[in-house]
């Protein structure tokens, strides 16, 4: 009787691995013809379910499937032009290899936050998460968890490991502060962006080391909080100054606020003083004067990202880069002393 119950019962996806001598995920994953898979591991799969004339649960392989083929992105932030061109080219990217996406905004940076986002894109069934992590808190508790799939940030804090991904943001600092310094520029202001933010404290770090390389005096940096009506408070401020010749602003926001702050206080720029900004948002081109600024190539760090992020999924050798660096763009609110 028992050996007939068995005859009797339909076999399972554990007993082709049994008789593969693999595991039930290896199995899982020919069924869903994962392109990891050695061809001789997959004959072996194969055979094993000719064998056992295996049919597969319909309903449980559509789950499967849909675990395998979806990327969760987790965004700490709202709205800002660069993350935003970066998940757009991050659907792109992951639509080409047969991927869907789903996108879960964090309404808050708490680690409670945090958590559920991250239990809830597991109930999602993603494979994989791509996270936007722009404060060092956030990068801190990502790395932390258990996160159960497949991570990659697409911002790195000091210290960090694993898969992260950034543009060389000290390196584009550099660059634009040395840019002034070339035009003779030796009282460079600094308009940073908010602490605890993990690009912030890179720009402003590329600042000092330029200035710093040129035997120039430093000052202290100047807090901002990303946003044009900061700028616009600022360069109103700065204006009672006039200590300096040039402003590097940690975003093109803060700088085109500053400009309209001091074209409000009676300052000309470039005449008077020359301001510079960082990412090259669109309408950077267009503010009068033309924004001198520093270009990133945000929908090229959502390529990578998925790239990475597959490659880890898969259990393939992860992609080389070359580095990403970001270019200087220049325009008419910079000049010569």
């Amino acid at each position: 009787m028992a050996a007939s119950g068995d005859r009797a019962r339909m076999p399972s996806i554990r007993d082709v691995a049994r008789l593969a001598g693999v595991s039930h995920q290896t199995v899982s994953r020919v069924l869903n013809d994962h392109p990891s898979i050695r061809p001789t591991t997959k004959k072996r799969v194969q055979d094993a379910i000719g064998v056992l004339d295996y049919k597969p649960n319909l309903a449980a392989r559509a789950l499967v499937t849909s675990r395998m083929r979806t990327i969760g992105v987790l965004s700490a932030t709202t709205g800002e032009f660069g993350p935003t061109s970066s998940i757009a080219s991050i659907e792109d990217a992951a639509r080409e290899q047969g991927y869907s996406v789903t996108t879960l905004n964090l309404p808050e940076t708490t680690p409670e936050a945090i958590g559920e986002a991250i239990r809830q894109l597991g109930r999602e069934q993603v494979s994989g998460i791509v996270a936007f992590a722009p404060q060092v808190r956030v990068f801190n508790v990502l790395r932390g968890m258990a996160v159960g799939v497949p991570l990659v940030s697409l911002q790195a804090a000091s210290g960090s490991d694993g898969f992260t991904l950034s543009a060389d943001q000290v390196a584009g600092a550099r660059v634009i502060t040395e840019h002034l310094i070339d035009l003779g520029h030796s009282d460079i202001l600094h308009l940073a962006g908010p602490q605890d933010w993990i690009e912030a404290e890179s720009r402003m770090r590329g600042y000092l080391d330029a200035l710093r390389e040129a035997d120039l005096p430093t000052f202290p940096p100047i807090r901002g909080d990303w946003t044009a009506d900061f700028g616009h408070f600022a360069g109103r401020e700065l204006a009672r100054r006039r200590d300096f010749t040039a402003v590097f602003a940690a975003n093109d926001l803060m700088a085109i606020g500053l400009l309209h702050g001091f074209r409000d206080a009676g300052i000309d720029v470039p005449r008077d003083v020359s301001v510079v900004g960082f990412d090259d948002i669109p309408v950077a081109a267009h503010v009068w004067p033309p924004l001198t600024t520093v270009h990133q190539d945000f929908p090229e760090l959502g390529r990578r990202a998925v790239g990475l992020l597959l490659a880890e999924i898969r259990g393939e050798q992860p992609p080389e880069f070359g580095p990403a660096v970001p270019q200087l763009r220049v325009r008419s609110s910079s000049a010569s002393l």
